[in-house]
């Protein structure tokens, strides 16, 4: 995603900045790479569910969300079966300007921020503190962490070497730093720079995999969207088609290895090539609201451009630059004229038609990198979110990923991330449709545009079953499409927390994959009362207990979920015993559930909450697991053993069968454990 708070410019605006770099340094001549492909065709429907059980809730009606009061760290609020912990506004360095995606290390929340990195001890929740404010400009700043190793992803035009915010002006630069940057975090209050591998479209995202078979080494997979940097600056970077040029830097992907005994040798191995033969997906149209925004910027006189068989406004942060260029250029001052705007408007078709040239040979083909990936080690598998494709891996090998799939849809417009379930049965991909600095949350706005997509996962192939798209109405003046997210542990379930940037952070539950619902939430208003500002949740995790969310605009916010219709104590008691030493979300880790009376007592909650038990034998289980509670050695463990035993009996006459043997099992050992 692209945006600063003070200038905000969308993934699509980003591709119109690398277009029109080179007339604001020649006023002449375009060059550039191909824009980003962004859907495909159809799914069906998802046909009738065999006897699943589908939650039911009761959401607050009018939805509080709507209305919401505007504000930077004042605005009004509202949550549902969520409660906030703290709000902790960004430090100095870094207020108004963007924060980015999180990573955890034991106390601590590592936040990314497109001036550098900042480091949370979030040991109390209520008050967390700055440990470190790193300064090192380069967007976006993605973060992941590896024992004593963090990895930050560095992308834009005037990140440095030397991490200085002195930027890079030239266009070929030996300063400039597009790729990942090492650090050692063994003193976390004081990051040591170690080294950096630079690669050819720099990192806009990076992924962490830790190969199962191999503890010596990790890998990280790194998926950039920048044009390719030219040979001058980094040698070998070409970005002609791989049939003209073996070595293209386009359609692949990176694999760098890290050796852990000497991070500093950390490489480059492998560019996977895992795009072969795909082909351009279609794009829908325009929203309602987006058709009415171009008409009223054509009769006002907006600069128009053409693109992928749509009219577009070249926002103003681009045009004005150049006009006040073209003011200069002929040693003039002041604002530009009519004749200087004349000027520009005929040197648009100029540019359209020089790029036009340079991407007429990608025309039809598909993505040329992926905007994220999700890799799933327990599984030897990851879920690719690539441009106009999901595409399903095979990682058994790390440095030679295998695709084994690929799904495209017509209402996707920029496949974003994936999540899986914790059994790899399903996966979660998203949209960011509008590059995450639009707002396309609005009432008119397709509730399948800019959503998530679930889908089954069987034999190497995805099967589409639904969508969920965070169901309040924004304003149209609230950046919202979906965006990243994590399982909450609860056992037993599949549910996710998901941030929508200004559409606030949504829970759903996903365990019927062809009816999920919305079970938590929590919103702010619009930063600004009177024109679009940037802001909302970049990323929200579930971590050792608590939801942290990496807020845009306004710092770090902890929240907690409340027990409800939906989630009960002990099920978010369950969630709880689960502990991670650290998390990089997108290197999903296996959930394992420790033994525990909370977990017992979670599924019997399950079991009654879907009816598949009698009540009366729910109130008889819930007697016995307290009296084992309440006693010990040989006692407990013949009560907890006798309790197993006849909830087995049950499985056969329930209409949850899978679910009564996990409780027989959670009881089992707990029995095990006396």
């Amino acid at each position: 995603m692209y945006m600063t708070i003070l200038n905000p410019i969308n993934t699509y605006w980003k591709q119109l900045a690398w277009m029109v770099r080179p007339l604001a340094l020649a006023l002449v001549t375009v060059t550039g790479c191909t824009p980003s492909t962004m859907s495909t065709s159809s799914f069906s429907g998802a046909g009738p569910r065999q006897g699943a059980y589908s939650l039911e809730v009761t959401p607050p009606s009018p939805d509080p969300r709507v209305g919401l009061r505007a504000g930077l760290f004042d605005a009004e609020e509202a949550a549902w079966n969520m409660k906030v912990i703290s709000a902790t506004p960004p430090p100095a360095e870094f207020v108004g300007v963007t924060n980015s995606d999180l990573a955890f290390r034991g106390d601590y929340a590592i936040q990314g921020n497109y001036d550098g990195i900042q480091i949370w001890d979030i040991s109390n929740p209520s008050a967390p503190t700055t440990v470190t404010t790193f300064v090192c400009p380069a967007s976006q700043s993605d973060v992941s962490v590896y024992g004593d190793l963090l990895f930050v992803s560095g992308e834009g035009m005037t990140g440095r070497l030397d991490c200085s915010d002195e930027g890079v002006q030239e266009a070929v630069s030996h300063d400039r730093l597009r790729g990942i940057r090492i650090f050692d975090i063994s003193d976390i209050r004081n990051p040591n720079y170690l080294t950096n591998v630079q690669t050819c479209r720099g990192s806009h995202t990076h992924t962490v995999l830790e190969d199962p078979n191999d503890h010596d080494n990790v890998y990280i997979y790194v998926s950039g969207s920048a044009p390719v940097r030219p040979a001058e600056e980094l040698a070998g970077c070409s970005d002609a088609l791989p049939s003209d040029d073996a070595n293209s830097a386009l359609f692949r992907i990176e694999v760098i290895k890290v050796p852990l005994a000497n991070p500093e040798d950390a490489a480059i191995v492998s560019s996977p090539r895992i795009f072969n033969d795909l082909v351009a997906p279609p794009q829908h149209g325009l929203a309602p609201e987006d058709i009415i925004e171009m008409e009223e910027a054509r009769a006002s006189g907006k600069f128009m451009i053409e693109m992928g068989g749509y009219q577009r406004v070249l926002p103003s942060q681009m045009t004005d630059p150049l006009l006040a260029q073209l003011v200069e250029r002929r040693g003039g001052s002041g604002p530009p004229t009519a004749a200087d705007s004349a000027t520009l408007r005929a040197l648009i078709p100029e540019m359209m038609a020089a790029r036009a040239g340079v991407n007429s040979a990608l025309e039809g083909m598909g993505p040329t990198q992926c905007h994220d990936i999700t890799v799933y080690p327990h599984l030897g598998i990851a879920g690719g979110a690539c441009e106009g494709y999901g595409l399903l891996l095979d990682i058994s090998n790390p440095i030679d990923p295998v695709r084994l799939a690929a799904v495209a849809d017509s209402n996707f417009s920029y496949w974003h991330s994936a999540t899986f379930n914790n059994d790899g049965t399903k996966v979660v991909f998203t949209d960011e449709w509008g590059g995450g600095g639009s707002p396309k949350c609005r009432a008119t706005d397709p509730m399948e545009w800019g959503a998530n997509a679930l889908f089954t996962v069987e034999d190497g192939e995805m099967n589409f079953k639904s969508y969920f798209k965070m169901p309040a109405p924004q304003t149209s003046l609230e950046n919202c499409v979906a965006h990243n997210g994590s399982l909450i542990p609860i056992p037993g379930r599949d549910i996710m927390v998901q941030s929508w940037y200004q559409g606030g952070i949504s829970i759903f539950d996903w365990t019927d994959v062809n009816n999920p619902v919305e079970i938590a939430y929590h919103d702010r208003g619009p930063t600004e009362a009177d024109r679009m500002g940037m802001g909302g949740s970049w990323s929200v995790y579930w971590y050792n207990g608590l939801l942290v969310s990496s807020e845009i605009a306004r710092g770090l916010d902890i929240f907690e979920l409340t027990p409800s219709e939906a989630i009960s104590q002990n099920e978010i008691d369950a969630a709880a015993t689960v502990k991670f030493e650290q998390l990089n979300s997108q290197g999903q880790p296996e959930i394992i559930w420790p033994v525990s009376f909370s977990l017992a007592k979670a599924y019997v909650d399950q079991l009654e909450r879907s009816n598949a038990i009698p009540s009366g034998r729910i109130n008889a289980i819930r007697t016995s697991l307290e009296e084992g509670e309440s006693e010990s050695g040989a006692v407990r463990r013949a009560t907890l053993s006798d309790l197993s035993s006849n909830i087995r009996g049950m499985a056969g006459r329930s209409r949850d069968a899978k679910k009564v043997e996990m409780l027989a099992d959670a009881v089992e050992g707990l029995a095990e454990g006396s």
